[in-house]
């Protein structure tokens, strides 16, 4: 027992890869025992994101080391934004000022990630999945994960976190974008309750809806509350989520692997950066992007 500790202290980043992969496959086969797709088309589905991992993991273990470095040299330097905050000596006020700021940071780039045109094209490969389910997280394409992990070097960079707290914070951050991007919902009125605080699937799949200003919501990785403090908070009823991006709807260029990794090189229409509704072109109101349904 003592050998198996030892194992997985000193290898992080396998010990989350196998968290994170037994929580996906857990998840997966509960989908599919409710699922009304049939495991035909389940599979069929889920197999074109599971390539990502192929493309993706070797590039996310390669930075991740670059990250660690970097989160021992501000830890050993005491550098920082958290060496600004009163009493960060304290354990409590460190590990949860600490979660925040890397959260917010989470926030930024998500939001970074829609807005600038050459990082969208990019990020655009996981909003293009036709039917979001668990499989949909590890819809990644390779450059957005060395995009990504680029940024968490900056993020840690930034904010000086020790590698206890990242172990920790990107533990939470696994789960909660597994548990997101699930068929489940969460009752109305539980989710009202859960969603004041932290991203819940209802809310994701807002921000999994076809088209603007929905795809523009609900950017929160862990917390919910940025986006209710900054207008990027949305609800939209079930019957009316329609997942995919309004760019890239057609089934047969989804539902091939290599063709999904050619659309950031190709070029399309992009999707009106105003919210519009389809039916009749006239602008939505913020109050419609907003209104929480019963």
């Amino acid at each position: 027992m003592q050998e198996l500790r030892s194992f997985f202290s000193q290898h992080e980043d396998l010990t989350q890869v196998i968290l994170y992969a037994g929580v996906i496959t857990s998840l997966w086969f509960a989908e599919m025992i409710v699922s009304l797709d049939g495991i035909k088309t389940k599979w069929k589905h889920s197999t074109v994101n599971t390539l990502f991992i192929f493309t993706a993991l070797p590039i996310q273990l390669l930075l991740t080391t670059f990250v660690v470095l970097i989160c021992g040299w501000v830890t050993v330097h005491h550098w920082g934004l958290i060496n600004f905050i009163p009493y960060h000596h304290n354990l409590w006020v460190y590990y949860i000022v600490m979660f925040m700021m890397m959260d917010f940071c989470e926030y930024v780039y998500h939001v970074t990630m829609h807005k600038v045109e050459a990082l969208w094209k990019f990020h655009l490969v996981h909003h293009s999945d036709l039917k979001v389910d668990v499989s949909t997280t590890i819809r990644e394409h390779p450059c957005e994960t060395a995009i990504r992990t680029t940024f968490l070097m900056f993020w840690v960079f930034i904010c000086g976190p020790a590698i206890g707290v990242l172990i920790l914070r990107q533990t939470f951050q696994s789960f909660s974008n597994i548990v997101a991007h699930t068929e489940f919902r969460l009752p109305s009125r539980v989710n009202k309750i859960v969603s004041l605080l932290f991203i819940t699937p209802n809310l994701h799949h807002v921000h999994h809806h076809y088209q603007l200003p929905y795809t523009d919501c609900n950017y929160g990785d862990v917390l919910s509350i940025w986006d209710r403090i900054f207008g990027t908070y949305g609800s939209l009823e079930k019957d009316k989520t329609v997942f995919g991006i309004d760019t890239h709807m057609d089934e047969n260029l989804n539902g091939k692997f290599v063709n999904v990794l050619k659309i950031p090189f190709q070029k399309f229409d992009h999707p009106q950066r105003y919210g519009t509704s389809q039916e009749n072109g006239i602008p939505m109101e913020k109050e419609t992007l907003q209104e929480e349904h019963a």
